[in-house]
């Protein structure tokens, strides 16, 4: 599941880098994706809307088994 994900948020990261940020994957455990904003993201007060409209509605799309994505 890791590869797919990885996979998933190179799909993401263009827009994300468009704007001065970037995403990394830190792990995969039980269909919790932990993800670390970086750059513009990392102190955006819009990130958490990033992570949970953006990121995580495009990850559980993707991949059905994913159950949550949080940051870290």
């Amino acid at each position: 599941m890791r590869d797919q994900v990885k996979e998933v948020l190179d799909k993401i990261r263009p827009s994300l880098q468009a704007d001065g940020g970037d995403v990394e994957l830190v792990d995969v455990v039980d269909g919790i994706v932990k993800v670390r904003l970086k750059g513009a993201c990392a102190g955006c007060p819009m990130s958490q809307m990033t992570l949970k409209n953006g990121i995580e509605k495009f990850l559980k799309r993707e991949i059905p088994e994913v159950v949550a994505v949080e940051g870290v």
